[in-house]
């Protein structure tokens, strides 16, 4: 069984970021939306680097530790259980002879019971560790992006891409890098929000 969970890393549940600012300047033809008219040359696009936002945001680092803390805990726990069943298995296997034949096949049964319920425990675990680490992800996506969706406002941005290793964007210039700017409007934001409502 895997020890443990590594939440801090590469954002592998969600590799794109992207975000378009109400479909401005999706059409080549027009360039009309909604909102307002962009001409193609005319748009301000910029980029973060998606693993740098995730992993440097307070909350998400934050989060982080609260869930690795509860993987170890429940591994402490499954541990425990599994250790005093070890024990049992090995306390029939010095005494066993000494019992009747249906007294042995009795706890032969009870032992296969406590271990079936021993991997029931087990998976049971991990898949409640599996859904809160893929809760928190959902949560800092839907984070960030309503983060950006503000900043594109606030710096008449249209398009804030998301560069990752091996994803869309191969090259851009460093002078439309809006990470580091990012990564401190959210941790401000965290840092400044009520502690009620940071969760």
């Amino acid at each position: 069984m895997k020890r443990g969970i590594k939440l801090i890393g590469a954002l592998s549940l969600a590799t794109v970021l992207l975000y378009g600012c109400d479909n401005a300047g999706t059409s080549t033809t027009t360039g009309e939306t909604a909102s307002k008219e962009v001409k193609q040359g005319d748009l301000n696009v910029a980029f973060v680097f998606t693993d740098s936002v995730i992993n440097k945001y307070d909350y998400f680092k934050a989060k982080s530790e609260e869930l690795t803390e509860k993987g170890k805990k429940f591994e402490g726990d499954l541990q425990g259980r599994a250790n005093g069943f070890q024990q049992e298995v090995q306390t029939f296997q010095q005494t066993g002879g000494n019992m009747t034949v249906n007294q042995q096949r009795a706890k032969q049964e009870e032992l296969a019971k406590k271990e079936q319920n021993l991997m029931t425990y087990r998976d049971n675990l991990m898949q409640e560790l599996s859904a809160d680490e893929a809760a928190l992800y959902s949560e800092v996506y839907d984070r960030v992006q309503k983060y950006l969706k503000s900043y594109a406002q606030s710096n008449d941005l249209d398009v804030i891409l998301s560069y990752t290793r091996g994803g869309a964007v191969w090259y851009a210039n460093d002078a439309i890098d809006l990470t580091t700017s990012v990564i401190e409007g959210l941790n401000k934001e965290y840092t400044s929000a009520p502690a009620d409502t940071a969760k």
